[in-house]
């Protein structure tokens, strides 16, 4: 009756061994700013089986990210899972698997499907001075400083529209007397407009990336507030309104009574009567 026991026993821990799997997900701790996230997941599951492998931004509320599906495949190597970082903003965030089936219940003990990461943003550690848009004649023009850079240098690549055309290659920074940043220049000639960006390293690891824009010189030239004034100034010539003299006024004249025209002709009837009675 004991060996009975003991054959069933030893059968139960082995249809318990054979129904629970593996699931192993490894990310870096800590990665910069702009530097992809490289993921491994090992599994023992049966070929065919799906997860998904999910990137949240732990703050107050966990907030999805991206998310990329990873299947089992027969020969059961380690898959290779990258998230871009670009653009993410520093902080905690966490790489989980999730489950699209029933599968949770068969992983065996000591599996790990969560995996804490910090972003670390140093690109606010790079001030460029030099104009972020460049004529093409005198492009490209790298100049800044690097917070607390002093003479170790940095590492420079340059990527333009027909790919990189410069790096990764370190150029030396003069220590700022003021606050001790890495002073740096350096002139990339390039032959084509378009918009180019350069990624800086250094010693502590990748810093951030910075973007430029190059453009054809302008065409025309430029006109002063003074000179446009001057050219855009129209002279309209008007005919000269024509002045109508305002007449002189005239006294207005009433017509004469009746009476006072045979008045008259009586004294001068009554005078001629007189004359021819008294000549001389």
């Amino acid at each position: 009756m004991k060996r009975i026991l003991l054959i069933a026993l030893c059968l139960l821990c082995t249809v318990g061994t054979v129904s629970a799997y593996g699931l192993y997900l490894v990310c870096p701790e800590s990665v910069q700013s702009g530097v992809p996230i490289k993921c491994t997941v090992d599994s023992d599951f049966p070929a065919g089986t799906t997860f998904n492998l999910v990137l949240y931004q732990s703050m107050y509320t966990a907030t999805m990210i991206r998310t990329q599906a990873i299947t089992v495949q027969e020969n059961k190597n380690t898959q290779y899972i990258i998230f871009d970082t670009a653009g993410l903003p520093g902080g905690n965030y966490k790489a989980e698997i999730q489950y699209t089936g029933a599968d949770e219940g068969r992983l065996r003990s000591g599996s790990k499907t969560l995996q804490l990461i910090t972003i670390v943003d140093r690109s606010t550690d790079i001030e460029i001075t030099s104009p972020v848009s460049q004529d093409l004649e005198d492009a490209l023009r790298i100049e800044g400083e690097l917070r607390n850079g002093g003479s170790a240098g940095v590492e420079i690549e340059v990527h333009g529209p027909d790919g990189r055309i410069f790096g990764p290659q370190w150029i030396q920074t003069k220590a700022s007397i003021k606050n001790n940043a890495g002073i740096f220049t350096q002139k990339v000639d390039v032959t084509t407009t378009g918009d180019y960006t350069v990624d800086f390293t250094d010693a502590k690891g990748y810093i951030g990336q910075k973007s430029f824009t190059v453009v054809n010189p302008s065409a025309q030239p430029m006109v002063s507030a003074t000179t446009a004034s001057a050219v855009t100034a129209v002279k309209t010539t008007r005919a000269p309104a024509t002045v109508i003299p305002t007449p002189w006024p005239t006294t207005a004249q009433s017509p004469l009574s009746p009476l006072t025209v045979i008045g008259s002709i009586a004294a001068a009837g009554m005078l001629l009567v007189l004359l021819a009675r008294h000549p001389e």
